[in-house]
């Protein structure tokens, strides 16, 4: 069996998902769907609004939602009966909205309105696929998928509960949604954004699945971003460590922590285009040859601290110490370099960093700046390869480079400079690595 998952632009019109009921009509899978593309972001201006009891915003955009699907499902369906069974679910969806509009707020109802974009969307796609006389059966994910009180995945009760899911109901096509969930307490939560990649690979791992695909609108993973640079191209193949360092850094047509429940089971993960499917678009195995250079990518929202005391000199634990606070705000750090009395780092996540800064000055002198981009180029760097620095930092001799990060992954070369730079260091890796 196949897990296949859409992204939101892969259902942005009717017409967009009747294709996608064209490219799986002959699968046997389980299909994941994101919520229609927008909705997330006006489910999110909804939530905001109401944190601040803003109830008239809030209507108002459910009056501008609420058109846009009844608009949607009449381009999508032309059975009365189908027709008027959407007409309900729409109404149903927006009722239950704006009924929130009513009492005090809380968090708890925040998940629980974002969850609605991902149960319309395969709520209508069931409509549609009855229509069309397809064998198909709309399964929950709140019934199956589920995070832990450390907010991770809870693998042997999402197998369990799935396996259960599916038995209940025989046929070809089980669609369900990715992103939400519920959590340790019962609760609607979610897998934050980029969720539904996150979903297709859980479930893919659950049952064993024979390959995922990924459908987005874009050709596989590029080379270079193509939002950024020219004349970059699709790669046909990567390995999953190759995979895992370029979506963490930028990468964004897949979800980073999708790579690793594949990567445990080995189940390939492909990359197609919605609207342009008949592209190899790529694909993410266990081994894929060797090469020097594969990609680029540049994550922005990097903010570089440098912690800098003459202490550190021969001192046992001072890195731990270092790492304790990052731990204890649960604050990932992207790269580090080290030196005699100083420790450089990266985050890109701010939103405990003056506690982090009034805990790291007393270890030493700390100096923070903002407004930085990480600079990724994935390939295979063994160290009895010569000459690939050279390539990489000859390609940035116009660069400001802040720091170096270089021996964690064979895999990967990081580079910190200031975004204003960004745009220009990826051209030049592009002209420098791949044009020659």
């Amino acid at each position: 069996m196949k897990i296949i998952k859409f992204g939101g632009t892969s259902l942005g019109s009717a017409e967009r998902m009747q294709k996608v009921a064209e490219i799986i009509k002959n699968e046997n899978a389980i299909i994941v769907l994101s919520a229609i593309s927008g909705t997330t972001n006006s489910l999110t201006e909804i939530v905001d609004h109401l944190y601040k009891n803003e109830r008239s915003a809030v209507k108002e955009i459910i009056v501008e939602l609420r058109k846009h699907y009844q608009n949607y499902i009449e381009n999508l369906l032309q059975s009365k009966t189908q027709l008027e069974k959407a007409k309900e679910l729409v109404n149903s969806h927006f009722n239950h909205i704006d009924s929130f509009t009513e009492d005090l707020f809380t968090m708890h109802e925040e998940k629980t309105i974002l969850a609605q974009g991902e149960l319309l969307s395969t709520a209508m796609f069931q409509l549609y696929l009855e229509e069309k006389g397809a064998s198909s059966c709309l399964i929950s994910a709140l019934d199956f998928m589920r995070i832990d009180k450390d907010l991770e995945p809870d693998n042997f009760y999402i197998q369990h509960n799935l396996q259960r899911e599916l038995s209940l109901c025989d046929c070809q096509l089980y669609i369900t949604q990715g992103y939400i969930c519920r959590n340790f307490f019962g609760e609607i939560d979610n897998l934050k954004r980029g969720g539904s990649d996150y979903t297709a690979a859980l479930i893919g791992s659950a049952v064993k699945a024979e390959e995922i695909e990924i459908w987005t609108d874009i050709d596989g993973m590029h080379n270079n971003d193509p939002r950024v640079v020219e004349d970059t191209y699709s790669i046909q193949h990567l390995s999953y460590d190759e995979a895992a360092e370029l979506a963490y850094f930028g990468a964004k047509i897949l979800h980073p922590a999708s790579i690793y429940p594949a990567q445990i089971n080995n189940i390939p993960i492909l990359l197609k285009n919605t609207l342009n499917p008949e592209q190899e678009g790529t694909r993410i195995e266990k081994e894929v040859g060797e090469r020097e250079f594969t990609a680029v990518a540049a994550k922005d929202g990097i903010t570089a601290i440098n912690i800098k005391s003459g202490r550190m000199l021969l001192a046992y634990g001072f890195l731990r110490k270092i790492f304790d606070i990052f731990e204890r705000y649960k604050t990932p750090i992207d790269a580090i370099t080290t030196s005699e009395v100083a420790v450089s780092l990266t985050i890109d996540d701010n939103s405990n960093l003056a506690a982090i800064h009034e805990e790291l000055r007393y270890l030493g002198e700390v100096s923070i700046h903002e407004n930085l981009s990480i600079v990724c180029v994935v390939g295979h760097f063994s160290q009895e390869q010569k000459g690939s620095g050279n390539k990489v930092f000859d390609s940035l001799k116009e660069i400001p480079i802040r720091m170096v990060s270089y021996g964690g992954s064979q895999h990967n070369v990081s580079i910190v400079i200031e975004t204003k730079y960004k745009k220009e260091a990826m051209i030049a890796l592009n002209n420098g690595l791949f044009n020659q």
